[in-house]
């Protein structure tokens, strides 16, 4: 270790930035490191304070401008381990000292006539104020200097969370901030990397026009408050729509996400699945608030852009107030609960004696019941439940069945049990949520160009009737026929028993099966195909037209255009103000990534653990002991 340190310690070559001084000249200069070995906490942040160490080299070395000397007096003074008070910073001159009374530390740069170069004219390197002895906060390390830092780290890697730069700069530079200043640094420095979050919202009606100019039949929807204030935006491309209407299961999965701007904003998605099991994104809003109101809202916005009278299945959590909506605007539909909310909620609400032990098993009976594709065999999932807990029996079948049960389910749900759709539109959307919102319409554009692109383009070179994803699942069917036996019928009703003596029974004209996994996937089931393969039918004309290659390429058939910048207002050429902010994020920390919460359910009282009473927890309980 000692030897390491001694090879770091060795001089480091001037960085090629800066044009410095004679060797010389600087020979034996400004060798003092910031921190003695025990402060330095990782290889890395050593060589880092190293390369800031030079950058000030000496009497007559050259910057490009004036920023680069601030930029490199602040850096040198955090390497040195002292700070310095500016007596001279203008655009013609920078004069510091160090801040320390007395200490005759001093350096003189200014600019070169008829250039903007800068040159150091007088230096006094000579500390006597003991350089190098700085606290842990290091509060020689200036606003200016970290949140260049934060502004490097952000421009390396976007998504980066203000805890990891935190930490980061800790064990590189030995600077220890707070969460709170580097959030505010990592908003200040988006906003200059990506543009200002207020006047965002000023361009909003710009880009709209753009949107609809550029691409004809997209459905776009602003609206303000009174006070000019933003309430919100909805936005549905005309590639999806056609998409959605022309190759799409008539299943959308709805979802909500809070944006980390520093403005109120949510965002509500709306997202189908493709014939291939791909994730198709059809609408989305961006809102001040997720509330009743707006989640009306952008469902009457997406009926008035999906003109169709076919049912369609919405799969969200069963949030009362959206189950509501849905039947009042889309008429015939149908709201099936997303069964990972569900069992959420019942973790939530399911208390008692080692109840930690015992709820992982309730929970996989839980699922086990919602793919059930019979009365029956839902029946016995429950009654298993209710030999492990009658309290957990008795909340499943107070939370409506009939809206994620297969058993219950009356609508086309292709067996879509959870919004796990609606969770890789999360995930997807995930890195552009700290954005300004025009940047996040923007980035959002650009994702569905490169997918919807890249899907064409991928699926050109298919050569099977069903997409890859079915036409594997359809083998597996067909592999299991094989041990089937089929009773012969003179009708279009056959009966097929398996090799245990089961039986179920099979309509080629109506496309079912008593197995119901038929009715429920689109394709046909084992039983089904055996059927089917013995009286020499096409297996491919009982599947879904959904899960055609054909139907595939319908829905990415259509393309979203370019959107050009070129003619895009400057902010100080937008001298009327159309749109203002939402008010400010009033949330310390880092705001909650959280959904839709349901609210179909009474929340649980709390109990004392004490006095066995309701309304308080044994801390706060006054019964005496």
């Amino acid at each position: 270790m000692l030897r390491l340190l001694r090879q770091l310690l060795l001089p480091v070559p001037t960085p090629a930035f800066l044009a410095s001084a004679p060797a010389s000249e600087n020979a034996g200069r400004f060798n003092t490191l910031a921190a003695t070995a025990g402060e330095i906490q990782s290889v890395g942040q050593l060589k880092r304070v190293k390369l800031w160490e030079n950058c000030i080299t000496g009497l007559h070395q050259q910057f490009n401008n004036v920023r680069e000397v601030r930029d490199a007096l602040r850096k040198y003074s955090i390497a040195q381990g002292f700070t310095v008070k500016f007596k001279k910073n203008d655009s013609m001159r920078v004069s510091v000292k160090c801040s320390v009374d007395g200490c005759p530390w001093r350096i003189f740069a200014s600019r070169l006539s008829t250039t903007h170069l800068f040159r150091i004219k007088r230096l006094n390197e000579i500390h006597t104020c003991g350089a190098g002895t700085g606290t842990d906060s290091h509060p020689r390390a200036s606003k200016k200097v970290v949140e260049g830092i934060v502004k490097e780290k952000l421009h390396d890697n976007p998504n980066v969370k203000p805890k990891e730069i935190a930490n980061q700069i800790q064990q590189e530079f030995g600077i220890e901030l707070r969460y709170s200043q580097v959030r505010r640094w990592m908003e200040a420095a988006t906003e200059e990397i990506q543009g200002s979050y207020r006047e965002a919202y000023n361009q909003l009606p710009w880009l709209c026009e753009k949107i609809v100019e550029t691409n004809p039949g997209t459905a776009v929807s602003l609206n303000t408050r009174e006070d000019l204030r933003f309430h919100r935006l909805f936005v549905a491309f005309h590639a999806s729509l056609h998409g959605f209407q022309s190759g799409c299961r008539p299943l959308l999965f709805l979802d909500t996400m809070s944006l980390q701007s520093k403005y109120q904003s949510e965002l509500l998605t709306a997202a189908a699945v493709d014939g291939n099991y791909g994730i198709f994104p059809v609408a989305f809003a961006i809102v001040d608030v997720v509330n009743d109101d707006n989640w009306h809202w952008f469902l009457v916005q997406l009926k008035s852009a999906l003109p169709t009278l076919q049912p369609i299945t919405f799969v969200a959590d069963r949030q009362m107030a959206l189950g509501q909506s849905i039947s009042v605007v889309f008429e015939n539909s149908y709201h099936a609960y997303c069964l990972r909310y569900l069992a959420e909620e019942l973790k939530r609400d399911l208390k008692g004696p080692c109840i930690h032990e015992i709820i992982g098993v309730i929970i996989e009976h839980l699922y086990d019941a919602a793919y059930a594709p019979t009365l029956d065999a839902f029946r016995k999932c429950i009654e298993s439940i209710r030999s492990i807990s009658p309290e957990a029996y008795d909340w499943i079948l107070q939370s409506e069945p009939t809206h994620w049960a297969n058993s219950f389910f009356e609508g086309a749900r292709y067996n879509h049990i959870t919004s796990g759709i609606a969770e890789s539109f999360y995930s997807w959307l995930t890195e552009l949520t700290a954005l300004p919102v025009t940047k996040i319409i923007d980035t959002i554009r650009h994702k569905l160009m490169e997918l919807i692109y890249t899907r064409k383009v991928d699926s050109d070179q298919w050569l099977t009737r069903l997409t890859p994803s079915v036409e594997d699942k359809l083998q597996k069917e067909i592999h299991k026929a094989q041990s089937l036996q089929v009773m012969f019928s003179p009708s279009n009703t056959f009966e097929v028993q398996d090799f245990l003596g089961a039986v179920n029974v099979v309509n080629i004209d109506a496309w079912d099966c008593s197995c119901r996994e038929w009715q429920l996937n689109g394709f046909p089931c084992s039983h089904a195909v055996a059927v089917l393969q013995h009286i020499d039918r096409d297996l491919y004309d009982y599947c879904s037209k959904f899960y055609t290659t054909e139907a595939f390429r319908l829905t990415y058939s259509e393309s979203i255009k370019p959107v050009p910048t070129v003619d895009k207002p400057a902010p100080q050429e937008l001298s009327e103000v159309r749109v203002l902010p939402s008010p400010l994020r009033c949330i310390s920390g880092s705001p909650k990534k959280r959904r839709i919460r349901s609210r179909g359910v009474v929340k649980r009282p709390l109990h004392c653990s004490r006095c066995k009473g309701e309304g308080h927890n044994k801390v706060s309980c006054n019964v005496a002991y």
